[in-house]
């Protein structure tokens, strides 16, 4: 498999966008090129900036009919993990910022959304359902490690009782064991750890600032053992570069104990086609044509369809066989099973200083 090292920007090396393409709210376009000069020293390497948003609310709601839960929360906007498959990228611009290189680089923080969360799970018209985290972007990517948004948000959801469904790359969220093994037990917590391929090379390249496929797997064992449930996610499905890989990956998160496992195929809605077809080119130019031929058959003939109940899945012959091959693996592995719904039975806001106690 060739592979270049090549990158559209001199300054984006460890990064997998290649350009800062403009979002589609902006009038201006921006063109890296070269402009003759040889330069004595190379451009220093971009580094990650982030912002701080203070929230006036975190739960966000929806009404999918592809995804099974109705709330989610985002702690963070923009992502360093640098994903160059991310269907959050066109999130950012919103903010003004390109779906491309300011998405890994540029950050938003929000540090104080623990406090947002405990008011509104105290309102008296809440009523309690699993809320989603990482389905966005990632809670885990290396700035919580500063900020702590995640663990605050965890340990308000734990007094709370709250249910609570994670899905990261992160190898972050063990230092969370703690909350998340207890709540686990109580049947409130399940994480979902996402593994797109087992070769470090292809992952260094497409997800450049992710723990390596091997360190995830070693996450699938301890939040196990604390008492988490964990699933092995296989997403998303990379055609002709990483599909192949299907069976061992589930294999290798069944060995770690996970006790479900998923799929999702590639979709590259808005800026993210034009920006996967950069990276695609550039690192893995020899199979390049096949890849996005593959993408356009489970698409109806484009990059993306964003039809419900297809976007998640494509559809065609290639969308079918994986479908089987999945489901027979999982079968085998014991994985193919659907794990039970999360209890809501035990929310219960807690007292705060100064309320009156109840005496029953």
């Amino acid at each position: 498999m060739a592979r270049s090292s090549h990158n559209a920007d001199p300054a984006a090396r460890g990064r997998a966008a290649r350009s800062n393409r403009p979002g589609r709210f902006e009038s201006e376009d921006r063109n890296v090129f070269h402009d003759g000069w040889d330069l004595e020293e190379e451009l220093p390497p971009l580094r990650t900036e982030v912002s701080v948003e203070r929230p006036r609310k975190v739960i966000t709601r929806n009404t999918s009919p592809d995804i099974g839960f109705d709330r989610s929360i985002n702690p963070y906007r923009g992502c360093e993990h640098g994903c160059i498959y991310c269907f959050a990228r066109p999130s950012h611009a919103y903010l003004g910022l390109s779906p491309g290189l300011d998405f890994e680089t540029r950050l938003v923080a929000r540090p104080g959304a623990a406090e947002v969360l405990d008011r509104e799970l105290r309102a008296k018209t809440y009523r309690p359902a699993v809320i989603a985290i990482g389905t966005n972007t990632d809670p885990y990517q290396p700035i919580e490690r500063e900020y702590r948004a995640m663990r605050q948000i965890l340990e308000v959801l734990h007094a709370f009782r709250h249910p609570v469904a994670v899905v990261t790359k992160g190898t972050l969220i063990e230092r969370d064991a703690d909350i998340l093994g207890e709540m686990g037990r109580m049947g409130l917590a399940r994480v979902g750890i996402s593994v797109t391929t087992l070769d470090p090379v292809v992952s260094r390249a497409m997800e450049p600032r992710v723990p390596a496929p091997e360190r995830r797997l070693r996450t699938i064992e301890r939040l196990t053992a604390a008492g988490c449930p964990v699933r092995i996610m296989v997403s998303p499905v990379v055609p002709a570069l990483t599909d192949h890989e299907a069976e061992a990956i589930l294999a290798r998160g069944a060995e770690a104990g996970a006790v479900a496992a998923s799929w999702i195929m590639l979709r590259l809605p808005r800026e993210v086609s034009p920006l996967f077809r950069e990276w695609v080119e550039a690192e893995f130019p020899d199979r390049a044509k096949r890849i996005m031929g593959r993408v356009r058959e489970l698409h109806g003939g484009q990059d993306y369809d964003p039809e419900w109940g297809k976007r998640m899945t494509g559809e065609g012959p290639f969308a079918e066989l994986f479908a089987h091959r999945f489901a027979i693996a999982t079968k085998r592995l014991g994985l193919a099973r659907d794990l039970p719904p999360l209890r809501t039975d035990l929310f219960r806001p807690p007292p705060r200083a100064g309320d009156q106690l109840s005496l029953f």
